[in-house]
């Protein structure tokens, strides 16, 4: 016979107490002299048949629950286990062998992290290290790597170092096979695929904004504002949100990911309707921009060499502010910040970099075809020297004070064979246009361009385009494609 347990016979004992309380309760509310239950006469009062009933479901609860908490505070019995075996798939034959190539892994590398740590992180010995980087040429691509740096090792299960690969500054990849007495160097041949794009969007609330979505970088942007469309668009006024741009691009993509975009090779701006293009073209080993008939856009001088300045004297006989009398005034003046930096107005080759009398600290510079060009009172000079050929825009100097000036102020000078012209009046020369075979080489490479242009667009933007199409192709001198008639 089994015993109960003497968690079970308190809950018993629990459970008479409880019963003996009830009962004593209710004897007491049936005593002579208790009110209107004296003198029982053999019938309960209402509030006796509610107590009565009160007493029964408290005992009905106590019966219930009691038991309950009994049987949940019980240990559970123990779960039975099992233990199964599951056989491992085999090691291939490489691997089993030891072949090479059959377990790389490629390598993370942490941000502040060193080649040494890197190697000791994956159990290889120092040895192995000072083996990699004697080798010639890997202490100077990979000695100092970084987040950047691409690694990949083979490793086999034995954890001897078989090989390891590296992405060189040059883009190849290179392996270096550590399994013989001498390290043999591999390159690893990469799909690279260079691809001429057409990248077309909407100038839309920033033009910067819009180009960095297509892929284009600042230096893009700088090729559009600053060399292709400087001298026909005013990239601050002249935008709309529905005027739209294009440029032809090389990407080059190295397996399968884009690595490289290069320089703008042909650009395209519709504004209000009206159409801008421009073609990179190289003439005498330097790359220059020109309009579809072969005219380059680059003007053959800057009339403004100082970028944001006020015109505070012109050209012409004036008072001299510093001798008080009369005299010829042979340039004319542009107040800017002293600092302001100070721009050559075309391309030349420097001639004069020092101290000239009244001008103070000057440069002038000889552009050819007996133009000249001067520029006073510099607080100091660029990274130039005479005889050093230089582009239109280099930075010669400074904004200053120097010589007979009375505040900062840029004193530019622009002469023909010698004689003073004012700048700001007379006719610039035209730059030199494409001419003979050049010209029908660049007309072919243009209109290859031009119609990976027009097809995209045409894609891009159906519908908007039919006006500067036709305007186009007459500027390349092609007939535009006219539209099928209806038949009947």
């Amino acid at each position: 016979m089994t015993t109960p347990s003497s968690r079970t016979l308190r809950n018993r004992l629990i459970r008479l107490r409880n019963l003996r309380l009830a009962k004593e309760q209710v004897d007491r509310q049936t005593e002579p002299g208790q009110g209107p239950s004296a003198g029982f006469n053999g019938r309960w009062t209402r509030r006796q048949w509610a107590q009565a009933s009160l007493v029964a479901t408290m005992v009905a609860l106590l019966g219930a629950i009691v038991p309950g908490f009994a049987t949940v505070l019980q240990p559970p019995s123990a779960i039975p286990t099992q233990t199964l075996s599951l056989k491992l798939p085999p090691l291939s034959r490489a691997r089993l062998q030891g072949s090479l190539g059959d377990s790389w892994h490629a390598v993370t590398v942490r941000r502040g992290a060193s080649l040494k740590h890197m190697f000791t992180s994956l159990g290889i010995p120092e040895a192995d290290l000072k083996r990699v980087l004697a080798h010639p040429g890997v202490k100077a691509e990979i000695g100092q790597i970084t987040p950047k740096t691409q690694l990949s090792v083979d490793l086999p299960v034995n954890g001897k170092l078989r090989a390891i690969r590296y992405l060189r500054s040059d883009g190849q990849r290179v392996q270096l096979d550590l399994t013989g007495d001498e390290i043999e160097e591999t390159l690893i041949r990469r799909d690279v695929d260079v691809r001429t794009v057409v990248l077309s969007g909407k100038v839309g609330s920033s033009l910067f904004r819009s180009a960095r979505k297509l892929g284009l970088s600042g230096a893009h942007l700088d090729q559009l504002t600053d060399e292709i469309f400087k001298y026909d668009v005013d990239f601050d006024s002249d935008l709309d949100a529905d005027d739209h741009f294009s440029v032809v691009v090389d990407q080059m993509w190295v397996d399968g990911e884009l690595q490289r975009t290069g320089a703008v090779l042909a650009a395209a701006v519709t504004i209000d309707g009206k159409l801008h293009t421009g073609f990179r073209h190289t003439r005498n080993g330097r790359p220059e921009y020109f309009t579809a008939d072969g005219r380059p856009l680059k003007k053959a001088f800057i009339r403004m060499p100082i970028p944001y300045a006020r015109l505070s004297s012109s050209f012409g006989t004036r008072r001299h502010p510093v001798l008080g009398r009369t005299r010829m005034h042979k340039g004319v003046d542009y107040a800017a910040a002293t600092g302001t930096p100070i721009q050559a107005a075309g391309d030349a080759v420097v001639k004069v970099v020092g101290w000239q009398g009244g001008y103070g600290r000057a440069v002038i510079l000889d552009h050819g075809r007996g133009y000249t060009t001067l520029y006073g009172h510099m607080s100091r000079f660029g990274n130039i020297r005479p005889g050093q050929r230089i582009a239109q825009g280099t930075v010669i100097g400074y904004v200053g004070s120097t010589g007979m000036s009375t505040g900062p102020h840029l004193h530019y000078e622009f002469r023909v064979n010698g004689v003073h012209r004012n700048p700001l009046s007379m006719t610039m020369p035209p730059p030199e246009p494409l001419r003979g075979a050049e010209l029908a080489s660049f007309r072919t490479e243009t209109q290859r361009a031009m119609a990976k242009i027009r097809t995209v667009e045409n894609i891009v933007f159906p519908g908007a385009m039919e006006s500067a199409q036709q305007r186009l192709a007459a500027a390349l001198g092609a007939k535009p494609a006219q539209k099928p008639k209806n038949k009947g």
